[in-house]
């Protein structure tokens, strides 16, 4: 994507971004006429900046030559993106519309899973074979136009069949003597990644060793493409969201907090709906007590804090758990050593969070045994919680489904169900104490 260091006044010519900002808030039909408006160039870099379920909603209104247009105008690894949300048809369509050589390009990048190194890879690099000479290695690299490799900080060295040799940094290429080959400067010891490894580890390897880029193979060590940093950026950034979205209760991941209203109740209310199921399981805990807290109205009002004290606690196992996964700090091998941590936590939380209920309610009922029973419940559900909730996120993980959008519901379902039973039942064995 063409860089815009500056922010533009005139309609036309302002940056990419904030056009896009500026879309995002607008309808379908309004933010189509405005995209059309635009100079074709310009038109593409807006559309690369929106979120994609927006520009997917663009260009379904967009006919397959105005989206040749634009894909045109695109690096291969953008356009491969909003290819690949059209339909099957259009897609065949718009890959017609374009020269071969482009077509075969971006049809390439569409191959690979969308968070697989593959499918966040642009295949803008300089790679050269290493029986060049630094000198002959020169020549070639001036005949590049710049906008094809912008920012390159690397000349990745392969074999005659393509697979990668080493790399040189282009200080290297230009002070070194000319009549060395590639092969004789190169450092051959390269890390790289595979084209299906997940774009979470990807970022993991740029967060610990600081790569500028990293270059991408094919199963057979053909070097296809290179991840670049500041995409990497954009994905944790975008991993970061998804998760704390979902944890909210948005499984689709992203949603603009300007965007369109009823694209946002599309994604939030099934969740929401499936939500009352939840609750109704855990509410069957309350329905069998019903005789109690009829007896004993208080027992209504102490019942909310053990269940909430529980969630809590489990939100924050969670979010340390998932966490953990998502840096890379720990993995399915790891469970037991963080249980055992989380357990500790909660043991020594609960005896003190339940030493403060007690004593709370002993002063304000003046019932040493509704106190009794409020510590013993608060105490035991604070370490079931802690359980849960650093166990499931590893257990969705393990089975395939995101930890962050399956824990919350079926932790929270868990510590409630398991305080009210707590609770409520105690207070059922001691009710002649109480009453």
């Amino acid at each position: 994507m063409t860089d815009h260091p500056e922010t533009r006044d005139a309609e036309g010519n302002r940056h990419p971004a904030d056009l896009a900002d500026e879309l995002q808030q607008l309808a379908i039909e309004e933010a189509v006429a405005r995209l059309r408006a635009l100079p074709s160039e310009l038109a593409s870099e807006v559309l690369i900046e929106l979120d994609p379920d927006k520009a997917a909603a663009i260009t379904d209104q967009l006919s397959s030559q105005e989206i040749t247009t634009l894909v045109e105008e695109m690096p291969h690894d953008d356009a491969a993106d909003i290819v690949a949300e059209l339909t099957p048809d259009r897609q065949v369509e718009v890959l017609s519309r374009l020269d071969p050589p482009e077509s075969a390009k971006v049809s390439q990048l569409m191959h690979y899973p969308e968070d697989s190194a593959g499918g966040i890879m642009t295949d803008a690099y300089f790679a050269l074979p290493a029986s060049l000479t630094l000198e002959e290695a020169l020549v070639r690299l001036r005949r590049i136009d710049d906008d094809e490799v912008e920012g390159a900080a690397y000349v990745y060295v392969v074999d005659d069949h393509g697979k990668l040799l080493g790399t040189i940094s282009i200080r290297d290429l230009v002070f070194r003597r000319p009549s060395k080959t590639l092969h004789d400067i190169m450092i051959p010891d390269v890390r790289f990644v595979r084209v299906d490894a997940d774009q979470e580890e990807v970022a993991r390897l740029f967060s610990h060793y600081h790569y500028k880029a990293l270059p991408v193979v094919e199963m057979d060590g053909r070097l296809v493409g290179i991840v670049e940093a500041d995409h990497v950026v954009e994905i944790m950034q975008e991993e970061a969201t998804e998760d704390i979205l979902r944890l909210g209760g948005i499984p689709s991941g992203e949603e603009h907090p300007l965007g369109d209203v009823r694209y946002s109740v599309k994604k939030r209310l099934p969740w929401m709906m499936a939500n009352i199921v939840f609750n109704l399981v855990a509410v069957i805990g309350v329905a069998v007590f019903e005789e109690s807290i009829a007896a004993v109205a208080f027992l209504a009002v102490l019942m909310p804090i053990v269940s909430d004290m529980g969630g809590n606690v489990a939100s924050q196992a969670m979010a340390v758990a998932i966490r953990g996964m998502a840096t890379g700090q720990v993995a399915w091998n790891h469970v037991a050593l963080v249980l055992r941590k989380e357990l500790r936590v909660g043991l020594l939380n609960g005896a003190a969070l339940g030493l403060q209920l007690s004593v709370i309610t002993w002063l304000w009922r003046g019932n040493i045994y509704l106190g009794v029973i409020a510590m013993l419940a608060l105490w035991i559900n604070t370490m079931v919680a802690a359980f849960v909730g650093s166990f499931f996120p590893f257990l969705m993980k393990r089975l395939g489904f995101d930890p962050a959008m399956m824990s919350g519901s079926i932790v929270t379902t868990i510590t409630d169900l398991t305080g009210f039973f707590l609770f409520l039942g105690m207070a059922t064995l001691w009710l002649d104490k109480l009453i």
